[in-house]
């Protein structure tokens, strides 16, 4: 069942079993309002159990372009299109948000971004290859941010 992302009143809605569920909460919630605000897009998520084809699509890239395998178990995925911009977000149980730009048109913008909940660690999978910048955010509290621009067609 999918589920709108309100981020004025945001809730742990999905999130429950994630240990930082309050935090990744406010970080689905601060991704909400940037959609709604450049985009006037409404943010809806749906359980990762109801999107193989969202996380597999995911998990390719990361494995391709950067070995990366996620040990953490996904609790959400949307996959959306505004303008000429695919995004995709895997949200995982650990605080750990994964999203994949991707234009359409243009090769040299299309990149995947990870943010890091408050409080949680850094994956042992980002150790060591990303350096994270902080990003304060009302809805969030410090968010980590870090990315990777995609080489490959997908």
């Amino acid at each position: 069942m999918s589920y709108t992302v309100d981020f004025k009143n945001v809730s742990t809605i999905g999130l429950e079993s994630s240990p930082v569920a309050e935090a990744l909460a406010g970080l689905r919630a601060h991704e909400a309002r940037y959609f709604m605000n450049k985009y006037k897009y409404e943010f809806t998520v749906v359980p990762a159990s109801e999107s193989q084809e969202t996380l597999d699509y995911v998990n390719r890239i990361l494995k391709e372009e950067r070995e990366i395998e996620f040990a953490a178990k996904p609790l959400e995925t949307t996959h959306f299109q505004v303008e000429n911009i695919q995004f995709t977000y895997v949200i995982y149980e650990d605080g750990l948000a994964v999203n994949v730009m991707y234009t359409v048109d243009d090769p040299k913008k299309r990149a995947v971004g990870f943010k890091l909940s408050e409080g949680m660690e850094i994956p042992k999978e980002l150790e060591e290859k990303f350096k994270f910048a902080r990003q304060k955010s009302k809805l969030a509290g410090t968010i980590r941010g870090s990315y990777f621009v995609i080489k490959g067609e997908y």
